[in-house]
């Protein structure tokens, strides 16, 4: 077999591992992580905060002081995520249409029954897998600096 041969069977595979799979929302979860790898809360908030990748900035508001402009068409982040689990926070940036059908948060992870999609982007997600783990670990993280603000005003009083 050619070089070209081996090479077009190694992409295929590759290609096959990094399909999406339908995840499932039970009871406004989706319970287990969609990698194997941890979120990386780093990396994630670097996603949120990019306007050509998560986008998020644009309709969200949040604690990131250094972002000029920030939107107020949705919720404050750190307010929207305070009383939510992993799981939960999976599914809605999975698919925030099962949760309100006529959201304008995009579905991050899914890649059909998707209207107005250019033909260069049929079959593929926003964000892959990892990147939902990412932009989790990120989200929960707010939570832990919401409770320590909380806990710090409570002791000043």
């Amino acid at each position: 077999m050619s070089k070209k041969g081996v090479l077009a069977i190694i992409l295929l595979g590759a290609l096959s591992f990094s399909e999406v799979f339908a995840q499932e929302i039970v009871a406004g979860q989706i319970e287990k992580p969609l990698t194997t790898t941890l979120g990386d809360p780093q990396h994630g908030r670097k996603i949120v905060l990019s306007r050509q990748t998560g986008l998020c900035i644009l309709c969200h508001s949040g604690p990131f002081p250094e972002e000029r402009f920030q939107g107020n068409l949705a919720p404050d982040l750190a307010v929207s995520v305070a009383s939510l689990t992993a799981p939960q926070l999976r599914a809605r940036i999975v698919n925030a249409s099962y949760f309100n059908q006529n959201t304008i948060m995009p579905s991050y992870y899914r890649a059909d029954h998707l209207n107005r999609v250019a033909s260069k982007f049929v079959g593929q997600t926003i964000l892959s897998a990892q990147e939902i783990e990412d932009v989790v670990a990120f989200l929960l993280s707010l939570q832990n600096t919401n409770q320590q603000t909380v806990t710090t005003s409570k002791q000043k009083q």
